[in-house]
């Protein structure tokens, strides 16, 4: 539990002031407290009313509150604190001639983090801040552990993933400098202002000292909360029936991933952690269920990055009688829907980009590869190079440059053509494995995918739809009739990544048997990402499953794009984690964020 020897001290101070709090005789860990208010409804109600509103009426307006102390002053017989809860702030007043001595010696004991309820009535400070005047305190939860320092937050971002808790209400939007400026109350002209500086030390430091960023955390998870409201909505008021569907499989299926294993005791049974819900869905739509929609889990036992984590949320919906050109179309409304729900505008900001998400490109994978191709790295392709396997290998071997040899190498060496390669690297390592794919006679299409994610993906900042897939990545989705390589699959893009994956679903039986056999051979291969064989969904197929187009959308995406999250784990409460290391050595400095007694 402790991370330094400085903290297991810290901890049996703070254990010993909670037993004199004990002392004075007020309740420890109570089990409840009864407001009247939340803070954000009193900033809501009277942030714009002056003093004199304040006062006008009959009575003061009495009000009872309660909520975690983020700056505490005591001086004199008198003292400022700054209240937060629900991610606002407010401050409170109080003096001991208004609490009395037991609830002032209380009030002396409390520490940056601690729980109080306090009440009393509203008034304006002589600098104007908003602050509740004291009548009676209440204790509720001492903080046993020191709150990181209060001018930086908890900035150490590995820390703010693991102790999420603490990065919740540390991390609102506050800042020390951004504190309310408390005065003494004009009901006290002989009682000492109290400036910020009086609040915890905060204005103390000198003057060079940068502004930190301010982090408003819970921020980004009430807008992740708005956007799954905003998503059931849309789907609700078109017809479409939230479902749930098994989230341990027996089969892994409906996506190219490798899956988490598990066992079940009592049958026996080795299972699967689902990698998605896709082909449950689908069989809802044979029965009958004509829109569906899920918003769930999915588990992928792959790699860790800012747009990956193993543990993820999804929206898949299916829409009977309808195929990728409609679903083009709903997901530009969704979209813009969603952003204008959650941020009241479909303008985001997104790694310093401004993105209109009203706004969308269409392009197909062969027309996206072409406009992105840069010259500069060899002959530009044309469509038609794309349309089988020799025609691909005949436009590759143009572009891959010959390895020079060592000597031409020194040669060369700062040259044009020099800085080229250097410039192309990655492009070139990325088409001798798809040079490499077709000399070991595996499908053209995974070569044009590979090329598609190394020359276009990162241009597709601004809301693209990429349509029109190689049969050969596509085992579930449907051929276009003229052309039988490809198939009606469209993914769509903001921000540089894929945000969404949809197609006209493949609903003959025969075919979907034939492309899991052709997986099956591909998971020989070593492609462990290939889909097993499904026998009962190809049975549900024989029931008849009609026209229909499916779509899925990363849900943490979408919530980064929209909060301008940089990181995955911005936009989840608990990402997973390395297990984490001991700290060897003990911290001996007091934190910043604790209070001077």
């Amino acid at each position: 539990m402790f991370e330094s020897e400085f903290e297991k001290n810290l901890y049996a101070l703070r254990r010993d002031k909670l037993a004199q709090i004990a002392a004075l005789g007020h309740a420890t860990y109570p089990n409840s407290y009864a407001a009247t208010h939340t803070i954000p409804e009193l900033r809501a109600a009277y942030d714009e009313q002056t003093a004199e509103q304040l006062e006008s009426g009959p009575a003061p307006i009495e009000i009872s509150i309660a909520g975690r102390i983020m700056a505490i002053r005591v001086q004199g017989k008198a003292g400022f604190a700054q209240f937060q809860q629900g991610g606002q702030r407010l401050q409170i007043y109080v003096r001991k001639d208004d609490v009395g001595e037991n609830a002032f010696a209380l009030y002396k004991l409390l520490d940056l983090g601690d729980h109080i309820g306090v009440q009393g009535f509203l008034f304006r400070t002589r600098t104007g801040e908003l602050t509740v005047h004291v009548k009676q305190l209440t204790f509720l939860t001492k903080a046993m552990l020191a709150l990181p320092d209060k001018y930086h937050g908890l900035e150490d971002t590995e820390l703010r993933y693991r102790q999420r808790y603490v990065d919740l209400f540390m991390n609102t939007g506050h800042s020390a400098k951004q504190a309310e400026k408390p005065g003494a109350p004009a009901t006290e002209p002989d009682a000492p202002g109290l400036a910020v500086a009086d609040l915890g030390g905060a204005a103390q430091s000198s003057p060079e000292t940068a502004e930190p960023e301010v982090r408003n955390v819970r921020e980004v998870f009430v807008k992740r909360a708005a956007v799954l409201r905003a998503l059931r909505t849309f789907f609700d008021e078109r017809g479409y029936l939230e479902v749930e569907t098994p989230m341990m499989h027996t089969i892994a299926g409906g996506a190219a991933a490798k899956p988490f294993r598990t066992h079940h005791n009592a049958l026996d049974l080795d299972l699967s952690l689902r990698i998605a819900p896709e082909l449950y869905l689908k069989r809802l739509v044979v029965g009958g269920l004509d829109r569906v929609y899920e918003i769930n889990r999915n588990f992928r036992n792959e790699g860790i990055s800012t747009q990956h984590n193993p543990e993820f949320t999804m929206l898949e919906f299916y829409q009977a009688y309808a195929n990728y050109h409609d679903l083009m179309r709903l997901t530009e409304e969704l979209i813009a829907f969603v952003a204008q729900e959650v941020n009241g505008h479909t303008i985001t900001n997104f790694n310093g980009v401004e993105i209109d998400l009203s706004k969308w490109t269409k392009l197909s994978m062969r027309e996206a590869i072409v406009k992105w191709w840069d010259d500069v790295a060899g002959p530009r392709p044309l469509v038609t190079d794309f349309e089988n396997a020799a025609s691909l290998h005949a436009w590759l071997d143009q572009v891959i440059p010959e390895p020079w040899t060592e000597q031409e190498h020194r040669e060369k060496l700062f040259t044009p053509e020099f800085e080229r390669r250097k410039k192309f690297r990655v492009l070139y390592a990325a088409l001798d494995i798809s040079l490499d794919r077709l000399k070991r006679n595996e499908p053209a299409g995974k070569a044009i995918a590979e090329i598609f994610e190394t020359v276009a993906e990162e241009h597709l900042i601004q809301p693209t739809i990429i349509y029109d897939f190689p049969l050969a990545v596509s085992p579930l989705s449907k051929q276009k009739p003229d052309e039988p390589d490809w198939v009606e699959r469209f993914e769509f893009y903001i921000g540089g990544f894929e945000v969404g994956n949809a197609f006209s679903e493949l609903n003959d039986p025969d075919d979907q048997r034939r492309r899991f056999e052709q997986q099956l051979l591909e998971k020989e291969r070593g492609d462990d990402e290939a889909h097993e064989m499904d026998e009962d969904y190809v049975r549900a197929l024989g029931y008849g499953l009609p026209p229909t187009g499916g779509e899925g959308i990363g849900i943490d995406r979408l919530t980064m794009i929209l909060t301008g999250s940089k990181s995955i784990r911005d936009v989840i409460l608990f990402p997973l984690l390395r297990p984490q290391v001991k700290k060897q050595q003990a911290t001996a400095e007091q934190p910043h964020g604790e209070s001077a007694e």
